[in-house]
């Protein structure tokens, strides 16, 4: 059953505003393991810069490790990469994603099906902090926000979302930035599509689907085990649907159910279900040696514990031999990019292996 908590900040995710909000989010939590998703901001230029400063904001503001989990291309991704960042999101239970751009974000998580990994975060108690471009990728469409304002398409048109929101049964778009007046003396509110185009795009949803708007520096905090949606920071929440627009005033919190009521719930989505974790080395070199997607799987889990130790981790001989053993499985069937792929996660680990014709030796760098 999903219990977890959504945050949707409209912007600031590291103002002084903001800080409490996100204490609060940590402090529900009985463990935290903190992570920073770069996708959005992935295309830039300053991506280590933009991470770093994150990284910084919650060391100092809030005192927790936040770990950045790289991937800025599902194109230049390896299949493995791609699997051990899914994976690492899934054992995650603070997962934050901010600034950028939400269909860029979207051409990188969609192939993924990465809203499934998102809910299971949820499932396991863990909670989404999603600000700015991020969070306008969670609803059942996402608006191309860069496109339309920053490049000036013809004729705005929605992309399809992660709709992550359906999964608790509200059916909508994300605006952050909804009060935003950056312009002056011309219309930025909306998250800088105006009025008019944000009209505009309202009358292509299909009917049923409401907008739900964010002002800036303000968080509206969805608690699934308490089935509410409550409003934190400068100012308020909006569900709008066939022009009418209800205000989630500042400090309020509104049952979910008064949402759910005024549009068609949609189902909750169909969900492709993870590979059980395997504890021994052994028993996971098996499993990549077969292939396919549990081998994949098994061979991100191996990386992981071949980085990390894993818990109580003393002698890395068991987690070595596992991956060699399906090093060796794999060339037996031709599987020739897969071997290497596997002697380079040894390589970046740490490990010296060498191929003889007597067979293969490895030993710690460090030694």
């Amino acid at each position: 059953m999903t219990q977890g908590v959504l945050a949707l900040l409209g912007s600031g995710e590291t103002a002084p505003g903001m800080t409490k909000v996100h204490r609060q989010l940590l402090g529900q939590l009985d463990e935290v393991r903190a992570i920073n998703l770069d996708t959005a901001y992935g295309f830039q230029q300053n991506v280590p810069q933009m991470s770093e400063k994150l990284e910084e904001y919650f060391k100092t503001s809030l005192h927790v490790a936040l770990t950045t989990l790289p991937f800025a291309s599902y194109a230049r991704a390896s299949e493995l990469e791609r699997t051990l960042f899914k994976q690492q999101v899934r054992q995650a239970d603070y997962v934050f994603a901010g600034p950028g751009s939400p269909t860029y974000a979207l051409a990188q998580w969609s192939p993924l099906h990465f809203g499934d990994d998102l809910l299971d975060v949820l499932d396991h108690g863990g909670t989404l902090c999603f600000a700015s471009a991020a969070a306008l990728t969670l609803g059942a469409f996402t608006a191309p926000i860069y496109e339309v304002y920053k490049v000036g398409v013809e004729e705005p048109h929605w992309r399809d979302g992660l709709n992550v929101l359906a999964t608790f049964g509200l059916n909508c778009v994300v605006i952050p930035h909804f009060d935003n007046n950056e312009g002056g003396n011309y219309d930025t509110r909306y998250c800088y599509l105006g009025e008019k185009r944000l009209l505009e795009l309202e009358a292509k949803l299909p009917d049923g689907v409401a907008t739900l708007g964010v002002d800036e520096h303000t968080a509206l905090i969805f608690d699934l085990t308490g089935n509410t949606v409550s409003v934190k920071g400068r100012s308020n929440g909006y569900w709008r649907l066939s022009g009418e627009s209800r205000v989630l005033e500042n400090a309020s919190t509104t049952s979910l159910d008064e949402l759910r009521t005024l549009t068609p719930s949609p189902a909750r989505l169909a969900r492709s279900n993870p590979t059980p974790s395997l504890n021994r080395p052994v028993e996971l070199g098996e499993v990549v040696a077969k292939g396919g997607e549990p081998g994949l799987e098994a061979l991100a889990q191996l990386v992981q514990l071949a980085t990390t130790g894993g818990e109580g981790f003393i002698d890395p001989t068991a987690l070595v031999e596992g991956i060699l053993s399906a090093r060796v499985s794999a060339r037996a069937n031709a599987q020739y990019d897969l071997a290497d792929e596997l002697r380079d996660t040894l390589l970046k680990a740490g490990f010296d292996v060498q191929d003889s014709p007597d067979g293969t030796t490895w030993i710690l760098k460090s030694t």
